[in-house]
């Protein structure tokens, strides 16, 4: 199981690099960053469908994308300082929560 998380944080990590690339693509009009989000999105697609072969689709994507949504809005707010006012820091918090539910208390993640 622990491959199957390392493999599904290689697909986040991924995945959070080419949303952060695509804001410097511009509109794929840059060279270098649109490879960058090409093989980002790439790269965590196919390291997501391998952890398909052991986690629910509908688990793996939820982490995927929970987590994913927190890097992306940190790397927004730390790297091009687009600062989130309260309502939205709360509903990352509620992403966070429900990622730590599914994984701790649902009986569909294999432990």
């Amino acid at each position: 199981m622990f491959k199957t998380y390392l493999l599904l944080g290689l697909a986040i990590v991924a995945e959070v690099i080419a949303t952060s690339s695509l804001k410097s693509s511009e509109g794929f009009t840059r060279l270098w960053p649109s490879v960058v989000t090409l093989m980002g999105y790439t790269i965590a697609i196919f390291l997501l469908s391998l952890t398909l072969k052991t986690l629910p689709t509908g688990i793996a994507y939820a982490i995927w994308s929970g987590v994913g949504i927190v890097l992306v809005s940190a790397i927004g707010w730390f790297g091009y300082g687009q600062k989130l006012d309260t309502p939205a820091i709360i509903g990352l918090g509620l992403i966070i929560a429900g990622v730590i539910v599914v994984n701790v208390f649902s009986k569909s993640v294999a432990h």
